[in-house]
């Protein structure tokens, strides 16, 4: 039977889970518990509020080193005719900083302020207890005093409930007399994975083998957000398995997370364990990635929440519906992001009837701040990775023109954003060992990999700080520079030479096919894989295929494309293909075998006022270092002759 309901739209199926929990009486604080004030309580969520026990000070106290004097006694005090204190009750007492004051006395005159006399009214330096002091300025009543309650009053409020506790708060709360603190009980939460094709972190891995890490990133989540999270065991794909998890999960857990199998194929079985053991709210929201999501309470009045098994629609689920489930259990807010606006710099798509929740890379170019749309699929975990927010297109909108403003949800803070590098272009190894680099000046690289031409249109817009190119001019044989003038016109752009690179086809190991050259391509049995349309690796290889007047057509395969060298790699260790041109740094990283054909230089385009930046500037020190370039040398296939020369200045 089918036990996939219908997508919902996002604020109903919240609607259906808070109703659910209010009948079942756990829409708010699911306990408290009394715990010792110290590190550990950092974090936690206060379940009362905290009323000061003492005053603090709790004391007149002293604010300097120095002498407890009374005010009016140093009235008359000038520098030319200064007043004498004997050191005695009543007149003036040495005390230190945070000693309480004399009941007799209501200022503190600084030790730096005053002259020491011995017995004899002579001047001593360095003594603490002498027999008078002379005093050539008067001070007013509470001078370098802190009055009885200047911090806090005894009984006024001190934090209120909710509050999540920072380190100042702990330090708060020690000092108007608790020792204690009351705090909600951590949500307890099982996460549970299934799935017969999954096998543990650490299990060597064969075809079909998934690594089981969904439930290392949602139990972080939830510890991050003031739960409680235990990993269970893999589950196989089984009902009564299932269902036995979630019993023994549900005696000592408030929240089940089932992760996969919440679809509705012929091995999901999450909704039928909810049905079978509970009371199935919701399956299915009309949400991108992430839709099949189910929402349930069991029998032992806890809630489950069935998460989809793709690594994003995963992570997005916890977002959407379990940290704000963990806030009302915690009797906090929900996590409130900073939100900016930005202009995104292609045109995307988007499901007219579900919100799409489109991860992005911001960075601020010139006076714009831009969003890069990443990889949308809800399996592209490394999206998540690389973004610094989303950008919700909500239900209704079929989609958003390159340049139209999006609300961005940030994953990180605006001087994060500030100190990003927008590169856009040609991809490269090198640019990936630079990202590191840059880290260590507190710069960030944001890359997008779309090809040397799309990285110049790029520049052309507005959209970047540089683009990478290796595009040859099939007439001049030059590189980039007519590409530039042609895209770039009136523009002043400096252009940094970056590596001659070895281009060649990328083979199977040990080469079964013996393919050595461009006419192999042409052999029936050769599956080949290019790059995408204005990579500078499709234009260097029309060039060649046009000296060798080969059509591209008669290549099985010219029109599959990938838009990185690494992705070429992978669609031949994978077997979708069988050859295909790239770089040897590609061919090395996952164990395929190179065969040399051209030499290549690989530039770096930067218009002239990024060029001179500050933002910039760390790239050139790098670039000088023995260190990267000995990382970036040690690549097969490259030489470093042109890093760092300034080739052209165009405008």
């Amino acid at each position: 039977m089918s036990v996939y309901l219908h997508d919902i739209p996002l604020p109903e199926a919240k609607q259906a889970l808070e109703r659910a929990l209010k009948e079942a009486g756990l829409f708010g604080v699911l306990g408290k518990e009394d715990i010792l004030l110290d590190e550990h309580a950092l974090g936690r969520t206060l379940a009362e509020p905290v009323w000061a026990r003492l005053s603090s000070p709790h004391y007149h106290a002293s604010a300097m080193d120095g002498f407890a004097v009374i005010a009016q006694d140093t009235t008359l005090a000038l520098p030319a005719s200064p007043v004498t204190l004997p050191v005695q009750p009543g007149s003036a007492a040495y005390v230190d900083t945070g000693d309480p004051l004399p009941e007799w006395a209501n200022a503190v005159i600084p030790i730096e302020n005053v002259e020491t006399l011995d017995a004899h009214g002579n001047l001593v330096m360095g003594l603490r207890r002498p027999a008078s002091i002379r005093v050539r300025a008067s001070v007013t009543p509470w001078s370098h005093v802190r009055p009885m309650g200047e911090d806090i009053v005894a009984t006024q409020l001190v934090l209120p409930a909710g509050r999540l506790l920072r380190q100042v708060d702990l330090s708060a709360i020690a000092a108007c007399g608790h020792e204690r603190v009351t705090v909600a009980r951590k949500p307890r939460v099982a996460v549970i994975p299934t799935g017969s094709e999954l096998v543990a972190i650490g299990t060597p891995v064969k075809a079909g083998d998934i690594i089981e890490s969904n439930s290392l990133m949602l139990a972080a989540q939830v510890n991050a957000w003031g739960g409680a999270a235990t990993r269970w065991a893999i589950v196989p794909d089984d009902l009564e398995a299932l269902c036995q998890a979630i019993q023994q999960a549900a005696q000592e857990h408030d929240l089940i997370l089932v992760n996969a199998g919440s679809s509705a194929g012929s091995e999901d079985y999450t909704a039928q364990a909810v049905q079978r053991l509970g009371r199935l709210l919701v399956h299915g929201v009309a949400v991108r990635p992430g839709h099949p999501v189910i929402l349930g309470i069991l029998e032992a009045g806890k809630v489950i929440v069935g998460v989809p098994g793709y690594p994003v629609s995963a992570a997005l689920t916890g977002e959407i519906f379990v940290e704000p489930l963990l806030a009302v259990w915690s009797g906090r807010r929900p996590h409130e992001p900073l939100k900016l606006q930005a202009e995104l710099t292609r045109k995307v798509t988007s499901p007219a009837g579900d919100d799409d929740f489109l991860r992005v890379a911001v960075g601020r170019v010139g006076g714009r701040i831009l969003a890069a749309p990443l990889p949308r699929g809800a399996g592209v975990i490394t999206s998540l990775v690389r973004a610094d927010g989303l950008a919700i297109l909500p239900r209704g909108v079929q989609g958003k023109s390159a340049g139209e403003t999006v609300t961005v949800h940030l994953y990180r803070s605006p001087d994060e954003i500030d100190r990003t590098i927008f590169a856009i272009g040609s991809h490269d190894i090198s640019l990936d060992l630079l990202a590191q680099h840059l880290a260590a000046y507190d710069r960030r690289l944001a890359s997008a990999n779309v090809g040397s031409q799309a990285g110049l249109i790029a520049l052309q817009r507005g959209e970047a700080h540089l683009a990478g190119s290796h595009l040859l001019h099939p007439h001049s044989g030059e590189y980039n520079l007519a590409y530039i003038r042609q895209y770039l016109p009136g523009r002043k752009i400096k252009v940094l030479g970056w590596v001659n690179r070895q281009q060649g086809l990328l083979v199977k190991k040990g080469n079964p096919l013996q393919i050595t050259s461009l006419e192999d391509l042409l052999r029936p049995e050769v599956q080949f894989v290019n790059r995408q349309r204005g990579a500078g690796t499709r234009v260097l290889l029309d060039y060649h295929l046009s000296l060798k007047g080969i059509a591209s057509e008669a290549i099985r395969g010219y029109n599959q494309e990938e838009y990185t060298h690494l992705a070429v790699a992978a669609a031949i260790v994978s077997n979708r293909a069988d050859v295909g041109l790239g770089i040897a740094a590609a061919a090395q990283a996952l164990d395929l075998d190179f065969i040399p054909l051209f030499q290549e230089r690989y530039d770096l385009v930067i218009p002239a006022e990024y060029y001179d930046s500050e933002l910039l500037s760390p790239l050139f020190t790098i670039i000088q270092g023995a260190s990267f370039r000995q990382q970036v040398a040690a690549l097969p296939g490259y030489d470093l002759a042109p890093m760092g020369l300034l080739i052209a200045e165009l405008d």
